[in-house]
């Protein structure tokens, strides 16, 4: 038999007067939602969870669950409407929604409707009758009604019986809903044309798809039977109390057959099917004794009918009702719910506060489930009636916390049966204190440190300020007191959550801005009028490694190249400079570290870790070449450390030629980015008319000078070498005497035919144009190197040349 199961849910709420209602399916799975609380009965979320808001029902059955983050009803446990309600319709669920300060209770109804989730079914797979030929047309044969434990529409709807040759089915309406199945004979039965009848008698529901179940009807034909069983009453009424015990005899019921031997021969049988009264109760076949099997509960039920079947040995029947009236005996005792408490109050609360509201349940009936409710004596506190089931705990007098701080209250509650029962519970209620004492911060100074470069809003340090008082009156909301820090109001460096305490930076910190700072935090109750008390919190700020080191020298300059000259003759240990540098930041973060990381010959120099300072650490020799180049990284001690590098030019040399020569190639990749740079802050400084006066002025001198070179090159005259006089070369070796002076022919472009010569001089500072020819003087001591603007190269030589 197929199974389906409806996916839909309903929702019919009404939320006039705090109540709302709620219909849903059966069997919905665990977790399914039902409804909205929170916005059906116009409750905030967070109410929810300040009042505690928790659900009651009355048989402390749990299938739904209030989730409060939510503000919604879930479906806890899978709802069997049939295990729950049975035949009962409407089937509901009976809630109670209770929320604490201030206590507010709500009425929620969860109506469970019935899904087509049971097929029509009979007790036995087949009848069997054995029916007399002689039986009269109109003869009734009961047949075993089915049991379909689903409601209304989804419940049994219809019988059918085929094949419809000899009988037809009869369906009769009883008092419970359910219908009476009989068979009636329509013709004549004729053993010896067919001495036995198979028929199927099938049961249909309402629902959609339609659920159907099926019994086999086996007929036996007989002979002369022709007298049914006659029960003498139709109606049996019988009254037994609920705690009867088992065994206990209801009556005898009795039928009588005219026929004699075994077709007069009766048999009885209770043929219940869609209730438990088969569990219950039995009779005895032979001979229609009725007795108690089962135990009987006036609160569940009040009333059972009992149908009993009498039939002979023919086949034919008769059948009567047995009506059972339970009786009620005091045998439950009150049970007292707290449906809403207040777990404190003032001691200033007026007479006639509610404290405490209780639902009291009683199952019995009459005077067996009225209840009357007292609490101890020598309380300052009086029970009221409230309604029918519900009582509260009010204050009767004034109460004096210095008194009495705390009271144990006993409720208790008794019915008016014979014997009465009773239930109790002890409240514990706490008499709270008004507003008189000021908050006290644990310590008289708070101090935290905190790291620069923080992300605003990162946590600094707690204030924590406590309150004797109870309840508001203890309740610290912090305020940060107005004040000004280096003339900026200090709330724009921290703030302070006024509930927690806990301070946050507003902005980021610079350690090298700001080392420390102070203010106030103000401490107040929520107290009326409320009481304050001051902190004086102070921030220090820690140096973090942000700054790298700073190079100062040498100077790293993009015109010219400065070199560092170390003669061939050198020792070693040799100093050949010095590289400085320092770091803004403080303490570890600001220790330098000085380390060689490339070099064009790492077995030549070395780099002191500490001061920077580079010294040749073996003897210099002629294969060493002229340029050298190194590439110092220094560090600081910052976690992460933070590093610079800087690179210094050495050049291995006795004579300027052979540094000049040297460093020729690197001077030429640099000028045409000098000669750029030149022309363009020319462009950007003369806007006006004289702009193109000059322009046209130096169109001029170009057309001129070309003009000039195109003659030089078309002539054939021949190139005499010319050389300066006293001219000589002493040994081979390019040394010149002491007495000559360098004359050094120098242009700003090898393009270019314009030439510069400079003077002799006795530093050892020289300036190397990229267009020389390698040819060089010194310059006067008088004029520094770096007085030229035009100069795009700086050789610093570390001795003098004799």
């Amino acid at each position: 038999m197929r199974r389906q199961v409806l996916f839909f849910l309903i929702f019919a709420f009404s939320s006039a007067g705090g109540q709302v209602t709620y219909s849903i399916p059966e069997e919905m799975s665990k977790g399914s939602l039902v409804g909205n609380i929170a916005q059906d009965l116009a409750i905030e979320v967070k109410r929810l969870k300040s009042g505690k808001a928790r659900i009651y029902t009355e048989d402390n059955a749990e299938y739904i669950e209030l989730n409060r983050d939510r503000g919604v009803l879930l479906v806890k446990e899978r709802i069997d409407r049939e295990a729950l309600c049975a035949q009962t319709t409407p089937c509901a669920l009976h809630l109670q929604i209770t929320l604490e300060d201030p206590i507010e209770f709500y009425t929620v109804t969860v109506e469970i409707n019935d899904i087509n989730d049971n097929a029509p079914s009979f007790k036995k797979e087949e009848m069997k009758f054995r029916i007399s030929e002689s039986a009269v047309i109109g003869a009734k044969f009961v047949l075993e009604r089915a049991m379909d434990l689903d409601v209304g529409m989804n419940g049994l709807q219809s019988y059918s019986l085929k094949p419809t040759d000899n009988f037809h089915l009869k369906l009769h309406s009883q008092q419970d809903g359910s219908k009476k199945v009989e068979m009636v004979l329509q013709k004549h039965l004729d053993r010896e044309a067919q001495d036995h009848l198979s028929l199927m008698l099938t049961a249909v529901d309402g629902g959609d798809p339609q659920l159907s179940g099926t019994m086999r009807v086996e007929i036996s034909v007989l002979d002369v039977n022709d007298n049914a069983p006659v029960f003498t009453q139709e109606i049996y009424k019988v009254s037994i109390t609920e705690t009867a015990p088992k065994a206990t005899i209801l009556c005898t019921v009795s039928a009588l057959d005219a026929d004699v031997g075994l077709n007069g021969n009766v048999l009885y049988s209770i043929t219940n099917t869609l209730d438990d009264v088969s569990l219950l109760f039995k009779i005895e076949e032979d001979t229609g004794v009725v007795s108690l099997i089962g135990n009987l509960d006036y609160e569940k039920a009040q009333t059972y009918e009992i149908h009993v079947q009498a039939s002979d040995e023919g086949g034919l029947t008769d059948s009567c009702k047995i009506i059972v009236d339970v009786t009620d005996t005091n045998d439950n005792h009150p049970s007292i719910n707290i449906m809403s408490k207040t777990n404190s109050v003032s001691e200033n609360t007026r007479p006639g506060t509610v404290v405490t509201i209780f639902n009291v349940q009683d199952p019995d009936s009459g005077e067996n489930g009225k209840i009357t409710c007292d609490i101890n004596d020598g309380m300052p506190f009086l029970m009221k009636t409230t309604s029918k089931k519900f009582f509260s705990l009010v204050t009767d007098s004034d109460l004096d916390r210095e008194r009495s701080s705390e009271y144990n209250i006993t409720v208790t509650c008794s019915d008016e049966g014979v014997p009465s029962l009773s239930s109790s519970i002890t409240l514990t209620l706490q008499i709270s204190d008004v507003n008189d004492n000021a908050p006290v911060f644990e310590r008289s100074l708070y101090e935290a440190y905190i790291v620069e470069n923080n992300t605003p809003g990162l946590s600094i340090l707690t204030v924590k300020a406590t309150d004797a008082d109870w309840n508001q009156n203890a309740r610290v909301s912090y305020i940060l007191e107005d004040s000004s820090v280096n003339g900026v109001p200090v709330s724009s460096y921290v703030s302070v959550s006024a509930d927690s305490g806990i301070i946050h930076a507003v902005r980021s910190f610079d350690y090298e801005q700001i080392k420390d700072f102070q203010f106030l935090v103000k401490a107040q109750d929520g107290g009326s009028p409320p009481l304050s008390s001051n902190v004086t919190v102070k921030i220090r700020i820690q140096d973090q490694n942000d700054n790298p080191p700073q190079v100062l020298y040498p100077v790293q300059t993009g015109g010219s190249v400065v070199a560092e000259m170390v003669p061939r003759s050198a020792d070693v240990g040799y100093l050949v400079t010095k590289v400085v540098a320092v770091d803004v930041d403080s303490g570890q973060n600001a220790w330098l570290s000085y380390k060689l990381q490339k070099a064009t010959d790492r077995a030549l120099f070395e780099v002191g870790l500490q001061n920077g300072e580079i010294r040749t650490i073996r003897q210099v020799n002629d294969k060493d070449t002229v340029k050298q180049r190194l590439t110092v990284i220094v560090e600081d001690n910052g976690q992460p450390s933070r590093s610079a590098t800087v690179i210094v030019n050495v050049a291995v040399a006795d004579s300027f030629p052979e540094v000049l020569s040297e460093f020729t190639d690197l001077i030429h990749d640099k000028e045409y980015n000098d000669n750029l740079t030149f022309y363009l802050v020319l462009a950007l400084a003369v806007v006006s008319f004289l702009f193109i006066t000059c322009v046209v002025v130096i169109i001029s001198v170009k057309i001129y000078r070309w003009r000039q070179s195109r003659i030089l090159y078309q002539s054939n005259l021949p190139v005499i070498p010319y050389y300066p006089p006293r001219y000589s070369d002493t040994l081979g070796t390019g040394t010149l005497q002491h007495v000559y002076n360098y004359e050094v022919c120098r242009t700003t472009d090898s393009r270019k035919s314009d030439c510069k010569f400079g003077r002799a001089g006795s530093q050892n500072v020289l300036i190397m144009d990229p267009s020389s020819t390698g040819t060089m003087q010194r310059i006067q001591s008088e004029k520094s190197i770096l007085d030229e603007p035009d100069s795009p190269l700086e050789v610093r030589l570390q001795h003098y040349f004799l």
